[in-house]
């Protein structure tokens, strides 16, 4: 029986190592491309061929994928980092050789950040005005990308991600930093206002509607994968302090609250709840 076969872009990486676990957990031939094979499972086929490398057969040294789950994207949590627009044109180069040579599918990460200041729900159609160094790279990304796709047989998806957590000794975020801190010994940690509202998703369930975004046909363009719920980001963080039994102490105000940060915004998660169902 043929296995759909699916590459991951940055396989490795914080979002990576999830979705390749989930598409061989749902029976797909998964190649993944990473730099370097770190804490990858093993069942998966690794790819070290340089997806920048221009050449004009990538699609064919990369195994000629049914699916492309393009993650792959350097600094992504540092938002001001110059790497976002100076590796912009690479992302595009890359994902345009693929469409030119025949993929049938394609996804791609993308971000609330892309948005800029907003506030409440974002939908397929809220404008972007992004704010920074990472929002305007992905930005210009994603309206190439959906641009160039309009004369190619590629079935294109944009998977705009909210608030990631999980793993977190494997990322970056606030979540990250509270078990280093803990680690350390620290039993207090300088804080925002912890007042702005964000949608927060488990990385595990964000793996899950990727692949579940894969699989279907019906729906295709911008697609929010995230859980639809606003939280204060104070309460989630006191939440994931007791969950973990951390004994730290916020201090609140030590930080401003960043100004493309708004005080309430999440995804509207209608269609991926659709897609879920």
């Amino acid at each position: 029986m043929y296995k759909q076969k699916v590459l991951v872009t940055g396989a490795c990486g914080y979002i990576g190592r999830w979705v390749v676990r989930e598409l061989l957990d749902q029976g797909y031939h998964v190649i993944a491309a990473d730099y370097a094979k770190h804490d990858l499972d093993e069942r998966a086929e690794f790819c070290d061929e340089p997806i920048f490398s221009g050449a004009e057969d990538i699609y064919d040294r990369l195994g000629k994928p049914d699916i492309l789950i393009h993650l792959a994207w350097r600094d992504g949590f540092i938002h001001t980092s110059q790497a976002h627009m100076l590796d912009l044109s690479q992302h595009v180069r890359f994902l345009n050789q693929m469409m030119d040579a025949g993929l049938p599918k394609l996804l791609v990460m993308g971000s609330m950040h892309e948005v800029g200041y907003w506030e409440g729900a974002i939908t397929a159609d809220t404008p972007c005005k992004p704010l920074s160094q990472y929002g305007i790279a992905k930005n210009a990304l994603r309206e190439s990308l959906l641009l160039y796709a309009r004369n190619k047989a590629t079935s294109v998806r944009w998977l705009r991600a909210y608030y990631i957590y999980g793993d977190d000794m494997h990322g970056s975020s606030i979540f990250a930093k509270l078990v280093k801190a803990h680690e350390e010994g620290k039993t207090e940690f300088p804080f925002t206002t912890g007042k702005n509202q964000f949608d927060f998703i488990h990385i595990q369930q964000l793996a899950k509607q990727i692949v579940a975004v894969a699989h279907q046909d019906e729906y295709e363009g911008i697609i929010n994968v995230c859980s639809g719920q606003p939280m204060t980001l104070a309460e989630k963080v006191e939440g994931f302090i007791r969950e973990n039994d951390l004994g730290i102490r916020l201090i609140y105000g030590a930080f401003p609250d960043r100004p493309y940060d708004s005080p309430g915004v999440w995804g509207d998660a209608t269609i991926i709840r659709k897609i879920m169902n």
